[in-house]
């Protein structure tokens, strides 16, 4: 257990300095289209590369069926969603802002649960929402009387990305769990990597750029984005459990928020650390609840 507890945190802390990495991109010139076009063009070949390996050395090959894993492609879609948003969002906003808006994709998955399914939240859901909400109040310095500049765009962006992200968790864990998770991994990138090369066609594969400092940039955010989280994930999750896996993978907040300051200078206020702090408990309660539960009704079961 303590190693899925590691490499849930490092695959959380891995996808929290992502909107640094991202910032500096952009910084140097480059676009959106080259930023999510190589990310997600050198993650494809990384993990296909991992399935092909791990085939040559005798991994065993899965008998899905087509139908199941075409659903995993057009799955995909929704992280390059995630993944064009969000990147349009740090465009505009601070990273320490735009790691927020991301988050609120834990009040979203409640709303679109309760739609879904035709029920209610239960108090500790509605209890989370709005410390989740308050939090992010308190984090984007909505009552200090001084707001960071930043466009209202990059603010729509951002939620849209929490939306996409809330819709790809709804459906991953309900599609290819057969699938050895290197595979499925690969599969899911495939359909974002369509999607993104069809909105932003790969011209950085002919016009040089790649041999202007793109590589690197393309290479860091498919290792620390496209790879690193889901197999870490992959792994791990099934160790640690759901409950914890949800607590360990808010690491990502604090760390995109620190990375912020530290590395990009940018300004974070005493407020908006409390106000990290306070959707981190959220979480972390949320969590804790549903673990009990869940080891009361074990504890029946015997």
């Amino acid at each position: 257990m303590f190693r899925g507890i590691i490499l849930v945190f490092l695959g959380a802390c891995s996808f929290g300095i992502l909107s640094t990495f991202v910032k500096l991109a952009y910084k140097e010139g480059f676009t959106l289209g080259d930023v999510t076009g190589t990310q997600v063009f050198f993650g494809l070949i990384v993990l296909w590369t991992i399935v092909l390996l791990r085939r040559l050395l005798g991994g065993k090959s899965n008998s899905t069926l087509f139908k199941e894993k075409l659903k995993l492609v057009v799955m995909g879609t929704s992280t390059g969603l995630v993944s064009i948003f969000y990147y349009k969002c740090v465009q505009a906003v601070p990273a320490s802002i735009a790691i927020l808006l991301l988050m609120q994709f834990t009040w979203m998955s409640l709303v679109l649960e309760a739609i879904l399914k035709r029920r209610l939240p239960s108090l500790v859901q509605v209890g989370t929402a709005v410390l989740v909400l308050l939090g992010t109040a308190l984090a984007g310095r909505l009552f200090s009387g001084s707001l960071p500049d930043f466009e209202m765009r990059g603010v729509a962006f951002g939620l849209l990305a929490a939306f996409c992200y809330a819709i790809f968790l709804m459906i991953n864990g309900a599609v290819g769990n057969s699938l050895h998770p290197t595979t499925k991994s690969a599969l899911i990138l495939t359909g974002a990597c369509l999607l993104i090369l069809t909105v932003f066609p790969p011209v950085f594969l002919v016009n040089g750029s790649l041999f202007h400092g793109l590589f690197k940039w393309g290479l860091l955010l498919a290792v620390f984005g496209t790879v690193i989280p889901p197999l870490f994930y992959a792994y791990g999750i099934p160790r640690t459990g759901l409950g914890l896996s949800a607590i360990l993978s808010a690491a990502e907040l604090p760390v995109a928020v620190m990375m912020s300051s530290l590395v990009l200078q940018e300004e974070v206020w005493p407020v908006q650390w409390f106000g990290v702090i306070l959707i981190l408990v959220a979480i972390a309660l949320s969590n804790l609840s549903s673990l009990r539960s869940r080891k009361a009704a074990q504890a029946v079961a015997v």
